[in-house]
């Protein structure tokens, strides 16, 4: 599916920050049309990947040492995820504040006449949508609550959060409207769509949209059957990569998710990515010159930025941490903690830094994915973008829009060397 390209050179401003738009015409790119980027190299001709990799392990170290114990700090609190029942089978796959916006990412939004959240339920509905919320119904479990599929009125199918009666205290109420208030004024086609909610007495419910095809991590751990093969898995990371840009860049003011790991990820029948969970957003600060927001640690263990968790300072580069994390994980299959493995192995974004400065990306390669040349390039690339996103300053970490660019980048060479060796043709990977 195409989408329109801006005019080169062309602006957006959006809370007080103007971001440039380029074109790039090109049937590759199922996203906004990102600036065409630099190669990896800077002025002074340094390897800039060999000075984060100096750095590196020591930060990685901090993310799981557990170093702000004086603090409280709610980690894995997570609406863990709308997991649905899978297909066996699988394909390779707005804010409406400014006219000037909505002209040049209209096909990036849900294209539904409803606005967010204004559809409105009555517990009756849910009750009959859940069969009186039925273990039978039950799709997901998490902090927050669980997750049910249900069937609305009007026939459509959603997935219903119910939170978790001893959570229904006033600080928690407060947590709740503002959640649903930012909840209102995002939508994108890569994030999960806010239908409705409802507050009935003890009763706190979140209506979403329902999404079929389960969670990245299911698939990558290969619990469905295929294997994710690596060119649906760039377009899920691009799915990605987009979803959080929107919500940085392209809102009122900018939203952190703070949640961003693969269980939070849902794929749909075709296999793009919507993001889901927005239990611990937060909005940016709206003050002229601040820097961050400071607040208390959210996240999820292993994805969890160590800038904030030493600091408490929360910034939009916390979710561009999580997601380089989120890229080692797509790229070797394994979770950001492989707690089974040999100590040296166990930290997977510390193991793949390892073994890419030692000249072997290749082994952290999944196992399940061909090795081919083309496989091979796109490995090293996106090896070399996450470390960029794992750097333990949050300045010398990119941009989510520059993380997008870069992946877009690498989709369209991948492609071209896919195109013209017939070897990389049969890369598509099937479970033993």
């Amino acid at each position: 599916m195409s989408r329109p390209v801006t005019p080169s050179g062309r602006s957006v401003k959006s809370s007080g920050r103007t971001t440039p738009i380029h074109s790039r015409e090109s049937s590759l790119n199922p996203g906004y049309a990102p600036s065409p980027i630099c190669r990896n190299s800077d002025s002074s001709g340094r390897n800039p990947m060999k000075i984060v990799a100096g750095i590196f392990s020591g930060a990685v170290s901090s993310c799981f040492s557990g170093s702000t114990s004086s603090k409280s700090s709610s980690v894995d609190e997570s609406f863990d995820d709308l997991k649905a029942p899978s297909v066996s089978s699988r394909t390779s796959g707005v804010s409406e504040r400014s006219r000037s916006r909505k002209a040049i990412y209209s096909n990036s939004y849900n294209s539904t006449e409803t606005q967010p959240g204004s559809m409105k339920f009555s517990i009756d509905e849910i009750y009959k949508a859940t069969r009186n919320f039925s273990p039978s119904f039950k799709i997901g479990q998490g902090g927050f609550g669980t997750v049910y599929k249900g069937r609305i009125h009007d026939g459509t199918v959603v997935a219903i959060k119910r939170a978790k009666k001893n959570m229904h205290d006033k600080h928690l109420t407060v947590e709740f409207q503002s959640e649903i208030r930012t909840l209102a004024c995002v939508e994108h086609l890569n994030l999960v769509k806010f239908l409705g909610y409802l507050e009935h007495g003890d009763e706190r419910i979140v209506v979403v949209e329902y999404v079929p095809n389960g969670t990245l991590r299911e698939h990558l751990d290969g619990v469905n059957g295929d294997t994710l093969d690596l060119a649906a898995r760039l377009d899920i990371a691009i799915d990605v990569a987009h979803a959080v840009t929107y919500l940085h860049m392209y809102t009122d003011r900018p939203i952190i998710h703070r949640d961003i790991k693969s269980s939070n990820i849902l794929l749909t029948e075709n296999f793009r990515a919507k993001v889901a969970d927005f239990g611990f957003a937060r909005l940016a600060s709206n003050d002229d010159g601040a820097t961050h927001v400071s607040t208390q640690v959210k996240g999820t263990a292993g994805y969890l930025d160590p800038e904030y968790l030493k600091t408490y300072q929360l910034t939009e580069k916390s979710d561009v941490f999580s997601f380089g994390v989120l890229l080692v994980e797509i790229i070797t299959g394994r979770r950001p903690i492989e707690a089974k493995r040999e100590l040296k192995e166990r930290v997977t974004t510390r193991w793949a830094m390892r073994k890419f400065t030692e000249g072997e990306a290749i082994l952290t390669l999944d196992p399940r994915l061909r090795r081919t040349p083309a496989a091979n390039l796109a490995l090293e690339k996106i090896l070399e973008l996450a470390f960029q996103c794992l750097a333990p300053s949050r300045h010398s970490r990119p941009s989510m829009r520059r993380c997008a660019e870069i992946l877009w980048s690498i989709r369209k060479d991948y492609r071209e060397l896919i195109a013209s060796d017939p070897r990389s043709l049969s890369s598509r990977s099937k479970s033993p």
